[in-house]
């Protein structure tokens, strides 16, 4: 019996090294992995730190699996990721400890027409496809749209994507369409869009279950839709990390000439309309309320992003880089105002041997605290990579929020590169002021100017695998950042620090 079975073993072994044979012989299948375990301490990240609070340390850690397949007419690739800190399962998983196990990717890309593979007969295009799943959207510096690596869950999109290269230009057009559940007996396409907890607190302080479809107010046993300002648990936006919209549809062209790429993007988001609600909860003798807002209203605000990027390179060695770009939003914001808003970018870079420089300044339009208007003009840099570009303590437009009047940020980077690439340092200096005004608690003007950061980044190649990270913010802050950051002046230390060493270890495990 058991020579059998060891015959019927081979015999699989066999057949699975031909098929393996074949495979590799029309198609390229590629296996990789990451681990990226990072530490952390903390003294004013994201936000100031109140006084009397105590620095947090901690180690986050990324795991991922990316699985690629390539063929002449499909190109399948899977990622599956891990994301946690470490401590924070118990010794001994069981049930209650939850999943973090996910789907970060999981897309195919069916190529319809590719005039460099000969075994298309006919190809109208350049080059022709359709992308159809979870997939990270990514353009240009993403500065508007990107995969927001540095978070340890980074972002996807389930989406859509026809791809066109033709003569040169690159013209894509993406759709994304999200609901909350298939349910046989859902009614409608209301969309809540934030990952809520499963439990809230009532009125009267009771842990009570989160009704359905709605966002609860943060604190909801001590705020009042009547009597307070209501102040959203996971409040929807577009950057901070646990929201989505209802609907997104873009249009994305890109022209190289010479040595310049020019790039044009049209972006539409829609989100859903809600109510202030409560909930009387009655599952006791001590009776309470859940408030929240409630998305279950018929239409959608639409919101629209427009412009054009700009990235021209000179010299024999391409030595110089300029980058401008501006972008208008219009249409409604996510709470239905009428939305008037714009952005513009210019950076000159310059590289000399092993020493690089780069200068620039980004404006991103606010609201003014004096203007009787009640349109918007508070710009949102959509679906990017914020942690890029508006300093690595991650302050402005991203999980922590933005200011209400907008942002000023000129900026100033020098980075040197050893000659063998195994080792750089950077060193980037932002100044931060408002781009409008802000008033104080009396009603007074505040001073645009909110602080000063320094971010120094050493990184250096441990072998072709592993990559070691030490990073070192610092920033010296005014009381108009309490202003804008939401905090009572006098109650946060103004000179916060930030400091991670991270390890990025990406093997190749298999390449046919």
């Amino acid at each position: 019996m058991y020579k059998n079975v060891f015959k019927e073993c081979r015999v699989v072994l066999f057949v699975t090294s031909l098929t393996l044979a074949a495979f590799s012989a029309r198609a390229q299948f590629t296996l990789t992995g990451q681990l990226r375990p990072r530490g952390e301490l903390r003294d004013g990240y994201g936000t100031l730190q109140p006084l009397g609070n105590k620095d947090a340390a901690f180690i986050s850690q990324r795991t991922r699996l990316v699985l690629n397949y390539k063929s002449g007419h499909l190109i399948f690739q899977t990622s599956i990721q891990d994301v946690r800190l470490w401590g924070q399962d118990a010794s001994s998983i069981t049930v209650n400890d939850g999943n973090r196990l996910g789907l970060h990717e999981a897309w195919a890309e069916i190529i319809l027409s590719n005039k460099k593979d000969t075994s298309f007969k006919k190809s109208p295009f350049d080059y022709f496809a359709i992308k159809i799943g979870r997939q990270e959207i990514v353009y240009d510096d993403e500065r508007l749209l990107g995969s927001l690596d540095w978070t340890q869950q980074g972002r996807r999109h389930d989406a859509i994507v026809l791809k066109a290269i033709q003569k040169g230009w690159q013209i894509d057009l993406g759709a994304a369409f999200n609901q909350n559940t298939d349910a046989v007996n859902y009614n409608g396409t209301y969309y809540t869009p934030a990952n809520v907890p499963a439990t809230i607190k009532d009125s009267k302080g009771n842990l009570v279950n989160t009704p359905a479809g709605m966002i609860p107010l943060i604190n909801s046993g001590g705020i009042s839709a009547k009597n307070g300002s209501p102040a959203l648990l996971n409040p929807p936006g577009t950057n901070g990390l646990n929201q989505d919209y209802k609907a997104l549809q873009y249009l994305y062209l890109s022209k190289k000439i010479n040595k310049t790429k020019v790039s044009g993007l049209f972006l539409t988001d829609q989100f859903g309309k809600y109510v202030l609600d409560s909930v009387k909860n009655t599952a006791g003798t001590d009776v309470g309320y859940v408030y929240g807002y409630r998305y279950n209203q018929p239409g959608i605000n639409l919101r629209y992003t427009t412009g054009l990027l700009i990235n021209p390179v000179f010299g024999a060695k391409n030595q110089f880089a300029l980058t401008g770009g501006y972008y208008y939003q219009g249409g409604h914001d996510k709470d239905g105002l009428s939305l008037d808003a714009s952005m513009f970018t210019f950076s000159a870079a310059y590289t000399s041997g092993a020493l690089g420089y780069t200068i620039g300044w980004d404006y991103l339009s606010g609201n003014d605290a004096f203007s009787t208007s009640k349109t918007n003009h508070r710009f949102d840099p959509l679906y990017g990579t914020p942690h890029k570009f508006w300093g690595l303590m991650d302050y402005f437009y991203a999980g922590s929020g933005s200011p209400a009047g907008g942002l000023s940020n000129p900026y100033l980077k020098i980075k040197y590169t050893s000659a063998n690439k195994r080792f750089s340092t950077e060193l980037a200096n932002h100044y931060f002021m408002l781009a409008n005004d802000q008033k104080d608690a009396a009603g007074n003007a505040i001073d645009k100017y909110l602080g000063t950061e320094f971010d120094l980044t050493t990184g250096y190649k441990l072998n072709k695998v592993t990559l070691a990270t030490l990073g070192v913010s610092y920033m010296s802050a005014t009381q108009s950042m309490t202003y804008a950051k939401n905090i009572s002046p006098g109650t946060a230390h103004l000179n916060p620090v930030w400091a991670y060493l991270q390890l990025n270890i990406t093997p190749e495990f298999l390449n046919k």
